[in-house]
């Protein structure tokens, strides 16, 4: 099922009665979900991630724009008529009922000619289970499941309606970290298996990134990126999304362009193409730096801490933003501690430069 969201926007009113300031949680939303794909609304807390999954589930309604499912224009059409699924952050279990009674409590409630007989609910129920691979656990009630289990039971009961549309909001955050990483994996097998359409919200950059056919990166209300992951990584528009997205964080400099030389700090570290003299912030990705014994970058060490394959150098500079600057390089490197600086040179796909006052991307060609 192909979702399109046109001009989507919601305002809510002001809680400060004095101020009146109205709060837009999401400002002019457009944005076409192709059919079958997994798409994660990406952001920090109030970015209005949420909100538009419940503008799409219909639990809110739009303040303007319209909503459509393949042609059909759902804006104004009830929760229970839009054929979703939902899965909330907490599971909503019914903590009396066992599993199997929680999976077919959707289908109890269909009325009309929706309605189905027993034995056809049942097969549904007992095949959503198994799909979520928690068919041996149908007589248990939810206080006697893990909360992974517990997951599992709620997009069960999600999908044996099957839905046109599944929504996931922060289904993975009350998990453990292991839990986490092989509920995400089980979430996109079952995504793929099915074909439906689904939309996954998280604040959690690599959860979505791990995942997703396309994430929509937001702030405030505002879509800043939609792409491919991998794509958005590699290719930030703004400063906003390049440092959101990674794991460790991209490094962040001051610098300044004159000359066609690029400066971190005192350091000139590339010379550049069609870039006008102007102070500007430099983004260098971890894995972007190279030792060098004759490199233009210097950073005072602090440490190095092995991590298998991998060594993580963590040093500082006086033109870093952060506290720290975090290079990962392969392990083969013989990295000394002892010396008075770490010297680098850059890989120039890794480094990013950005408009100082609007954080806009500056794009660049290397002589």
């Amino acid at each position: 099922m192909k979702i399109v969201l046109r001009n989507l926007t919601k305002i809510f009113p002001s809680r400060n009665k004095k101020s009146g300031e109205e709060v837009v949680a999401v400002n002019n939303f457009n944005f076409e979900i192709p059919d079958g794909k997994l798409i994660g609304l990406l952001g920090p807390s109030g970015c209005g991630k949420s909100t538009t999954l419940y503008m799409i589930s219909g639990l809110q309604k739009p303040t303007s724009g319209q909503i459509f499912f393949g042609e059909d224009d759902v804006t104004e059409l009830s929760t229970e008529n839009r054929g979703i699924g939902l899965v909330f952050q907490n599971y909503a279990l019914y903590p009396h009922m066992t599993v199997l009674q929680n999976i077919l409590f959707p289908l109890q409630n269909l009325k009309g000619e929706d309605k189905m007989p027993k034995d056809k609910m049942l097969e549904r129920a007992t095949e959503a289970a198994r799909l979520v691979q928690i068919d041996q656990l149908l007589d248990r009630k939810p206080s006697e499941l893990s909360g992974g289990q517990q997951q599992r039971v709620a997009i069960a009961r999600a999908l044996v309606k099957m839905p046109r549309v599944l929504l996931l909001d922060e289904p993975l955050s009350n998990l453990d970290a292991r839990l986490r990483l092989q509920t995400r994996e089980e979430i996109r097998r079952i995504q793929q298996e099915t074909g439906i359409t689904t939309i996954f919200v998280t604040h959690d950059q690599e959860e979505a990134m791990s995942i997703s056919d396309m994430i929509v990166v937001m702030k405030a209300g505002v879509v800043q990126q939609i792409g491919k992951p991998q794509d958005v990584y590699d290719d930030p528009a703004n400063l906003f999304v390049a440092k959101f997205l990674g794991t460790p964080p991209i490094n962040v400099f001051d610098g300044r362009v004159k000359e066609g030389r690029l400066y971190v700090g005192a350091d000139e570290v590339m010379t550049l193409r069609n870039v006008p003299d102007q102070a500007v912030t430099v983004g260098i990705r971890p894995e972007g730096f190279l030792p060098d014994e004759n490199g233009p970058l210097k950073c005072k060490p602090v440490n190095v801490e092995v991590m298998g394959r991998d060594v993580s150098i963590v040093s500082t500079h006086d033109a870093s933003m952060n506290p720290l600057v975090r290079s990962i390089v392969n392990a083969d490197h013989k990295i000394d501690v002892s010396t008075e600086f770490f010297r680098f040179s850059v890989k120039p796909h890794k480094l990013f430069i950005f408009n100082k006052d609007t954080e806009d991307r500056i794009y660049f060609e290397v002589k």
